[in-house]
């Protein structure tokens, strides 16, 4: 079985932006039906943790829904893909932010949150990263951030494999149990689901401030 075909049409009064995310949701979504779907998700992953702003989750659940069997094994290709590319953003920040991490930065608008990012990495860089593992937070701005306020990689890791393993299997889970409802709760309510997004990528930062 193959992945179905986002149908929904494009509302006309679409938010200014979610026309744009919605293409690229799309062209992401077109890799479920592609033979090299599954080395797609694993470079999404990557990627998206240190630098690209759609989120594996969109692969992943087109994928899982293909192959419904294969929803946590696709959770893991995702999940290490993930990790590893939070490496990749802490080799940005530790050896390349001026060229390369503070413009990624600078387009998310982060700038100011930087400082903040810093004092949280003194206090607990562990629950920090996992927080921004698991939730809407841009996760490549941590790991840019760990990379140039020398977080060990020892913890980078661990929080990252903790968090984003956990987010991963969720939605394979969701997936494996619930099938095609999921697909078609996306597609019917993506507007509402991409200022949900922003909700809670809001309520994520006022929950890190709570990190000690």
């Amino acid at each position: 079985m193959s992945a179905p075909t986002p149908t929904a049409q494009e509302p006309n009064n679409s938010l200014p932006g979610i026309r744009q995310i919605r293409q690229m949701y799309r062209w992401v979504l077109s890799y479920a039906e592609s033979p090299h779907g599954l080395l797609a998700l694993f470079i999404l992953a990557f990627v998206e943790s240190s630098f690209f702003p759609i989120p594996p989750d969109v692969l992943l659940i087109a994928l899982a829904l293909g192959k419904p069997r294969k929803a946590f094994l696709f959770a893991a290709v995702c999940s290490v893909g993930s990790v590893l590319g939070g490496l990749f953003g802490w080799f940005i920040g530790y050896a390349l932010y001026e060229t390369v991490g503070k413009p990624i930065v600078e387009f998310y608008h982060f700038q100011a949150q930087f400082e903040h990012v810093r004092q949280l990495y003194q206090g607990n860089a562990f629950a920090a990263i996992a927080i921004a593992g698991f939730t809407p937070i841009p996760y490549k701005v941590f790991t840019i951030a760990a990379g140039v306020f020398e977080v060990p990689l020892s913890t980078l890791v661990l929080a990252s494999a903790l968090s984003r393993t956990g987010r991963f299997v969720l939605v394979a889970g969701l997936i494996f149990f619930l099938g095609e409802r999921v697909r078609h709760f996306i597609e019917k309510y993506f507007d509402l689901l991409t200022v949900v997004f922003t909700i809670l990528l809001i309520g994520g930062f006022f929950l890190i401030r709570f990190v000690k």
